[in-house]
């Protein structure tokens, strides 16, 4: 079972106010945090996302194909979802929409560090 995914950005400060903002939306909250890292999610026994500043002090970047999806709960909720990241500053990099049909309805945008998320429905 995933415990939680960690994102690196350079400016902690904006990334605990994009990434709670946005998951605030979900029902998440600022769950424990330090100088150096925040989690959001419901509790500490069920999965989260971690923002840091990487412990090696080098500049954070995201991955070729790395990408962290969170559910919306409908087609709706992915499409809020979408609204919210990019009001927050986030970039589109791809509008919602049916990618298979019938099973899979998302929406993707970066942050200002040029993480990928993916907001998604299944069915």
């Amino acid at each position: 079972m995933l415990a939680y995914t960690t994102l690196g950005a350079s400016d902690l400060e904006s990334a605990v106010e994009f990434y709670g903002a946005l998951t605030e939306t979900m029902g998440w909250k600022k769950i424990m945090g330090t100088d150096r890292i925040v989690f959001f999610g419901s509790s500490m026994s069920e999965a989260c996302l971690a923002v840091c500043t990487p412990y090696d002090e080098q500049a954070p970047t995201s991955g070729n194909g790395v990408m962290v999806a969170f559910h919306g709960g409908s087609k709706e909720g992915v499409d809020a979802l979408y609204a919210k990241a990019i009001s927050l500053g986030a970039t589109c990099d791809g509008e919602p929409g049916q990618r298979i049909p019938d099973v899979f309805y998302g929406a993707y945008v970066r942050d200002a560090e040029g993480n990928k998320l993916c907001f998604c429905h299944f069915g």
